[in-house]
């Protein structure tokens, strides 16, 4: 996948955030499908949009009160991995 900007994760309003821009949008919507796969394994599904090449995302635990838990930080690391972050 080729990004052209991919900014760092960031608490802001109790979520992880997270945007990243790709060349076009199928680059965007192969990203999204891999994240599905990995949110399906999971068990933890996040907020996202679309819009063109650029995708948002949001992760917070609806169980626990709609905050940041480990469960979105374990998340957000797998997906940091589909993108080539370590």
């Amino acid at each position: 996948m080729e990004k052209i900007l991919q900014k760092q994760w960031e608490e802001k309003d109790k979520k992880l955030y997270k945007v990243v821009i790709f060349k076009d949008f199928e680059e965007a919507f192969s990203f999204m499908i891999r994240v599905a796969f990995l949110a399906e394994k999971h068990n933890h599904h996040p907020k996202w949009t679309n819009e063109w090449n650029k995708v948002e995302i949001w992760l917070s635990t609806h169980d626990a009160g709609n905050i940041v838990t480990e469960k979105d930080r374990s998340l957000a690391m797998e997906i940091d991995k589909l993108l080539g972050v370590e």
